[in-house]
């Protein structure tokens, strides 16, 4: 069996606004109707695969568990990392994991937010690749390149690939992302591919190859590993180890190291998706090289990209070229497709100016399911609420703010002080200021309700929990 380890824990700060800190673009689906966390699941679930071994961080945890869940995949582990430490303590950490279980099993590792259209032609490139991987390689995966790209790094083969079918071949070296000269040059050769950080090796081999070429991050990440607490389902890494951890990818810490190295090239496709760009690309544009969203239209326009987040927000663009616009309903992006990797500059300008726009989703996702702000006054605000069936608030109460619910989907189950009752779609119920209390879904359908909070704070971090059924503090 190979187990697929999928990393899932990057931000995606160039297709700012839609992806963000708080719910990065693996999570949205921007190709397609999964998400691309989703895609990537069901692209490594079919015979001779193992439930997938997901790594990531808190504040996703739980968006993991439920996105795995809606496209009926039975969640392997979920391993929280304390901290971002880059993707060589990550890969340590899930071979020390497996290696409990299966020491000489196969490990596929990939990121969660790359295209890939052709399922079965992964698949086939995976396999391709087991028998080396199985012989003691550490096997990467190299694309094909289409264009004279500068934002990945290349593999240099050292021996022509010929028609790129997917077949192990020796790795000469690593090359770093090169200027748009070299990479011209590099196209024409015809023996250098885009480096897609997909890598597949035996448990044992990659845990020789940490003990070879990067000792130092043994012991931190074995530790965090064997100090890892569980926690609903999640194991918790150790924070103290992990942060003595160096952050370094798996590239630096081993790769460029190692001897054992062979390439399956991959010639059907992909994408990672690196910015709006890359979005155009795969959005199949039309004739005059248009790609528009459900509520955007273009008259007279030319390789642009216009895309509405919102359906009550339509997006119209005339006589634009080359151009990329973005709506959300509360930030808009517009800017040259020439400019695409600067969107993350943007987004740096606006932390500087304390923007909740640089970071903050307008939705914002929890546990229980998500709520979104609709209307914010000095003195109240209303939101809407979602609430998955099964899910419970916390028990809590606020210093500030009272509160009114208006069930208008479902059923809720409202605990106030001492009284519990159900309450039903187009009734309501007031939570006075101070009062314990707890909302509920029981039903089997997702409940929504209307809040109206009014008081002197609104901010969401004016509240006391007493009980949380997901340990939160």
């Amino acid at each position: 069996m190979i187990t697929p380890v999928i990393l899932c824990g990057g931000s995606g700060t160039r297709l700012w606004p839609l992806s963000r800190k708080s719910y990065p673009k693996q999570f949205v689906p921007l190709v397609g109707e999964n998400t691309l966390f989703q895609a990537s699941a069901l692209r490594l679930c079919d015979a001779g695969f193992a439930p997938p071994l997901v790594l990531t961080n808190s504040d996703f945890r739980f968006i993991v568990a439920e996105q795995l869940t809606e496209i009926g995949i039975d969640p392997g582990a979920i391993l929280i990392e304390p901290e971002g430490r880059n993707t060589a303590p990550a890969v340590l950490a899930a071979a020390l994991w497996l290696e409990k279980s299966d020491p000489d099993g196969l490990m596929l590792v990939a990121p969660s937010d790359h295209v890939v259209p052709d399922i079965e032609a992964f698949r086939a490139a995976t396999l391709a690749g087991a028998e080396a991987a199985r012989a003691g390689q550490l096997v990467t995966f190299g694309i094909k390149p289409t264009h004279p790209e500068t934002g990945y790094g290349y593999l240099e083969l050292a021996e022509d690939p010929l028609d790129f079918s997917a077949q192990p071949l020796a790795l000469r070296r690593f090359v770093e992302k090169p200027d748009a000269a070299r990479a011209e040059e590099m196209l024409q050769a015809g023996r250098y591919l885009w480096n897609a950080g997909i890598f597949l090796f035996s448990v044992k081999t990659i845990l020789a190859a940490f003990r070879a070429h990067a000792p130092d991050l043994i012991g931190p990440v074995q530790a965090a590993v064997d100090q890892g607490k569980p926690d609903l389902g999640f194991l918790r890494l150790a924070p103290d180890p992990w942060a003595k951890a160096n952050d370094i990818s798996i590239d630096y810490a081993v790769m460029e190291k190692a001897d054992n190295l062979s390439v399956v090239p991959f010639a059907a496709g992909w994408s990672d998706l690196g910015g709006w760009d890359a979005v155009w690309r795969e959005g199949n544009p039309d004739a005059r090289g248009v790609v528009t969203s459900d509520h955007a239209t273009a008259l007279d326009c030319d390789n642009s990209l216009l895309r509405s987040e919102d359906g009550a927000l339509e997006v119209v663009g005339i006589g634009l070229q080359n151009i990329i616009a973005i709506a959300m309903p509360d930030a808009v992006l517009v800017a040259d497709m020439s400019r695409a990797q600067d969107v993350k500059l943007a987004v740096a300008a606006l932390k500087e100016k304390h923007a909740l726009q640089a970071t903050t989703f307008p939705k914002d996702h929890r546990p229980w399911g998500w709520f979104e702000s609709l209307v914010i006054g000095d003195r109240f605000q209303v939101k809407r609420i979602v609430v998955h069936p099964g899910g419970a608030l916390s028990l809590q109460s606020h210093h500030h703010r009272s509160e009114h619910w208006i069930v208008v989907e479902g059923t809720a189950k409202v605990s106030v002080n001492d009284d519990v009752k159900l309450v039903t779609e187009n009734q309501s119920v007031y939570i006075p200021l101070g009062a314990v209390h707890r909302m509920e879904n029981p039903g089997k359908v997702p409940m929504v309700l209307i809040e109206v909070q009014t008081g002197s704070y609104l901010g969401e971090d004016d509240i006391i929990r007493y009980e949380d059924v997901y340990a939160r503090d």
